[in-house]
């Protein structure tokens, strides 16, 4: 429930999933320019899952975990945190961050049609809509010549496919799935189990690890930032907002990440920002409200009217 008292935290959690979550693109892709992407990705959960631990410790709150809630947590952190996260990380090395957003800004048509082929839901018109203009959106992005050029750029496009669906999946198991009712002690869980699973994933590539002190400004200030806001502070937010506002209301920050992923790798790395991706960018993002909207079709409630009332008067 909204009170007086809670609305500055609420308007500063939502800066959160906004601008922090829009802005980690651009630190991975500054990160894994000089860092492997699994042991970078590795180091950023297992650090952020052990400070949360500590945190939730300093609060009071019981670390305990029954082998279920451990066993789900372990699944959950391989799907977002080693599987999502990582290979979305691994995939910023051949693709731009604002398009890595993009891409992924099209979550929401994964989850539904995954929703359909698996629960066997059914699909609302206003959801065809969104599934229509998010395929045309991907093409529209996908198809651009600044991304076809690229060395390795349909690979990092794979990649990031791949990701989603392990994000979708997760999203489906986890609706279902027993965890600690503490959502600051889940996440953690999550992180840490995720972070260390993405460690082993480096150590069976024959990643080449580095230290702290080895790295240089640039990389160590993202790596803080990652861990600190991008991770713990971000998701936080996210829980708290679940709590505080409506599910359709937190569910915005899937139309402001990209544009704020774009605009920070324009700015920042001088990624090209081209009319293609723009219209790629409006077209996708507006099928995800047509997903996210549960609201019907203005045209087809009219028709549905006016054929009742003609019914009724003839």
């Amino acid at each position: 429930m909204q009170t007086k008292t809670n609305v500055p935290l609420i308007i500063a959690a939502f800066f959160a999933i906004y601008v922090i979550w829009g802005s980690t693109y651009l630190l991975n892709k500054i990160a894994v320019t000089e860092l492997p992407p699994f042991m970078l990705a590795g180091i950023r959960f297992v650090t952020a899952g052990l400070l949360i631990f500590l945190i939730a410790r300093l609060m009071g709150k019981s670390l305990s975990i029954t082998p279920r809630q451990l066993k789900n947590s372990v699944i959950a952190g391989f799907l977002f945190i080693s599987f999502g996260n990582g290979l979305v990380v691994w995939a910023l090395r051949f693709v731009d961050s604002n398009f890595a957003a993009l891409e992924i800004s099209a979550q929401p048509l994964i989850i539904l049609l995954m929703m359909w082929l698996i629960q066997g839901k059914k699909i609302q018109p206003m959801s065809l809509v969104g599934v229509f203009l998010g395929i045309c959106g991907i093409y529209l992005l996908i198809s651009q010549k600044t991304v076809v050029q690229q060395e390795n750029s349909f690979l990092g496009i794979f990649m990031i496919f791949l990701a989603m669906l392990a994000w979708a999946y997760g999203s489906l198991f986890v609706s279902k799935a027993e965890f600690p009712k503490n959502f600051f002690v889940n996440t953690g869980y999550q992180m840490l189990t995720g972070g260390l699973i993405l460690g082993i994933m480096s150590l069976g590539f024959g990643e080449s690890w580095s230290m702290p002190w080895e790295w240089s400004a640039r990389t160590n200030w993202s790596m803080l930032l990652l861990v600190i806001f991008g991770s713990i502070v971000a998701f936080t937010s996210f829980n708290f907002l679940l709590k505080s506002v409506s599910p359709e209301k937190v569910a915005t920050n899937t139309y402001v990440n990209p544009i704020v992923a774009m605009f920070l790798g324009g700015y920042f790395l001088k990624e090209p920002i081209t009319t293609q991706s723009i219209v790629a960018a409006v077209v996708l993002l507006t099928g995800v409200y047509f997903i996210n909207t549960k609201k019907k079709l203005v045209l087809l409630s009219r028709f549905r009217n006016n054929k009742v009332s003609k019914s009724q008067g003839s």
